[in-house]
């Protein structure tokens, strides 16, 4: 089951309302003692629906989770649509520049600010959720990617497990290494990370930007699966290729 409903969401120059995506296993409905791990996504209108998919195909959770039966909440945002480059602002954890895109003011601490103390707080209040660390997930892809790297580094308090496909580490390389030595992980954080084998070029020094971000997060002792996706490419019919690495990671349990 996936229940759809509109919030707001604060923007700079007012509410902006955006669509919510909650995604139910079926359990839920026949095990009313049971508390589910809850999954976050970014980017939520190209989780579930191609209806509602920026490019006509989502990632087909739904499908996916039914047909695994895997025990977990998922609960998903739709980004901001605003063309002048709202997606990218609200997805930059730092502010970039970039010869095509210009000058990109990075607001995704105000995202996050929003997504932990507005957003969680709604869904472990309305949803038998397991709201600890422990059982708190996050995941996206490329901008989206980028931000649950983020969050897995800069709020492990909060998230213990994160899911990066993806991320557009090129954006700000330099500080996202600086963030992975600060951080202070939890023995147990589990990190998700991969791009494709047809994207690693699209940036110059992508590849060895990646190789760093592994070596790095090795060294900060994450639990890493790292990948290269043979032939994978920058969309969501890749991404949703990927699922079951990507939920084998997040689920797994000794």
């Amino acid at each position: 089951m996936v229940k759809k409903w509109t919030l707001p969401f604060p923007a700079r120059d007012g509410d902006d309302p955006r669509t919510a995506y909650l995604y139910l296993p079926e359990s839920y409905e026949y095990d009313p003692d049971r508390r589910y791990p809850v999954l976050y996504m970014f980017d939520g209108h190209n989780v579930f629906f191609d209806s509602d998919a920026t490019y006509g195909k989502c990632w087909g959770m739904k499908e996916y989770m039914d047909f695994t039966n895997t025990q977990l909440i998922i609960a998903a945002i739709e980004c901001s649509h605003d063309p002048d480059n709202g997606r990218l602002r609200e997805y930059a954890p730092y502010s970039f520049s970039d010869p095509k895109l210009g000058a990109i003011e990075g607001r995704g601490d105000q995202t996050m600010h929003w997504l932990i103390h507005t957003f969680k707080e709604e869904i472990d209040r309305s949803y038998r959720t397991l709201p600890d660390r422990a059982h708190t997930y996050i995941a996206g892809s490329s901008m989206g990617g980028l931000m649950s790297l983020y969050a897995v580094l800069r709020y492990n308090s909060v998230f213990s497990r994160a899911a990066a496909l993806s991320p557009s580490i090129w954006t700000a390389n330099q500080k996202l290494e600086s963030l992975v030595k600060e951080a202070r992980l939890g023995a147990d954080t589990v990190i998700y990370l991969d791009y494709g084998s047809r994207e690693i070029s699209f940036h110059k020094e992508m590849q060895a930007q990646f190789e760093r971000m592994t070596l790095l997060l090795l060294q900060k002792k994450a639990f890493l699966t790292s990948r290269i996706v043979p032939f994978g490419n920058h969309c969501e019919v890749s991404w949703e290729k990927q699922l079951p690495f990507v939920l084998h990671t997040l689920m797994y349990e000794p």
